[in-house]
């Protein structure tokens, strides 16, 4: 399936979409969760009953489909859509893609595959990686640095890949601290893995966790950190440009993890050739990804 006609083809109807995503959540076949066995058959509900218990399951459940009124063929075409474009996303284009009435409906969904997009402790970097914090946002003009104002602190990890940058991961964190910083690097880096870092002293926890870290003296080097730690510097340049031709006006802390989890994926998968199996991933992120209602997306929102 390598275009949209296919796709079109491969999708045609409700039920093909409903059985792929029953053979993503049950590979070897349905086991019902209440019993634990096997075997079942579809009610005109087209729910999955336990053919011993008599417990019903529906293939959405527990999943970023879950309760859903959309038609799961308009899902997969947004989600088709999202990985095959290359450039930024708008919920007013996925609104006009699926003809939706309403505009909050194509921004919920476009968040919620935006959180399915990234998934914690699947793609950790190895090698060596270089690790930094930034801000990100508007902050108070004239005022200096110990006057952030609205900026949000950022972590940056970008695998060092010959003279260029491999794959990324950035989180929003609360503080510049030991704790947060630490958690992020556990998070984002597999363990072993070489961590280069300026010399802030957050970071001198990463060896008892497993890393080999290498911090670099900015001072002792005579060196900015953009020239010592030259690929984080880079992404939060590129993640800052992106992000403002992606969104107008004030973003909250919570609405920027949206965004940081679609660029960190679209920058990973940059150089895909086969942007078709983008689409599989993303629908099996989605069926793993937990439910995220409007109430949840929506902090942050005025």
């Amino acid at each position: 399936m390598r275009t949209f006609a296919e796709f079109e083809q491969r999708f045609a109807t409700e039920g093909a979409c409903r059985a792929y995503l029953a053979r993503l959540r049950w590979p070897t076949g349905f086991c019902c969760p209440q019993c634990k066995t096997s075997g079942s058959w579809t009610t005109t509900r087209c729910l999955m009953m336990c053919r011993r218990c008599g417990y019903q399951a529906s293939v959405t459940a527990g999943t970023i489909f879950h309760r859903t009124r959309l038609p799961l063929q308009d899902l997969f075409r947004a989600i088709w859509w999202m990985t095959d474009q290359k450039n930024k996303l708008s919920a007013l284009g996925l609104q006009r893609l699926l003809g939706l009435g309403s505009y909050r409906t194509a921004w919920l969904w476009l968040q919620k595959l935006r959180r399915a997009m990234v998934r914690p402790g699947w793609d950790q970097l190895g090698g060596q990686v270089e690790v930094n914090k930034t801000y990100i946002g508007g902050g108070e003009a004239g005022r200096g640095r110990r006057h952030l104002g609205n900026k949000i602190l950022v972590a940056i990890a970008a695998q060092i890949d010959g003279r260029g940058i491999g794959r990324v991961h950035l989180r929003r964190i609360p503080a510049a601290s030991a704790s947060p910083l630490v958690a992020f690097v556990k998070q984002a880096v597999k363990p072993g893995s070489v961590v280069i870092t300026d010399e802030w002293e957050a970071y001198a926890g990463l060896t008892q966790e497993g890393f080999k870290h290498r911090p670099r003296v900015i001072n002792a080097s005579n060196k900015t950190a953009p020239i010592l730690l030259p690929r984080v510097h880079r992404v939060a340049t590129l993640f800052t440009r992106w992000l403002s031709g992606t969104h107008q006006g004030a973003l909250s802390r919570e609405q920027l993890d949206f965004y940081l989890d679609e660029f960190t994926s679209r920058f990973n998968h940059r150089t895909s050739r086969y942007r078709w199996k983008l689409f599989y991933r993303l629908v099996a992120q989605a069926v793993s990804a937990e439910p995220a209602p409007f109430s949840r997306l929506a902090v942050g929102i005025g």
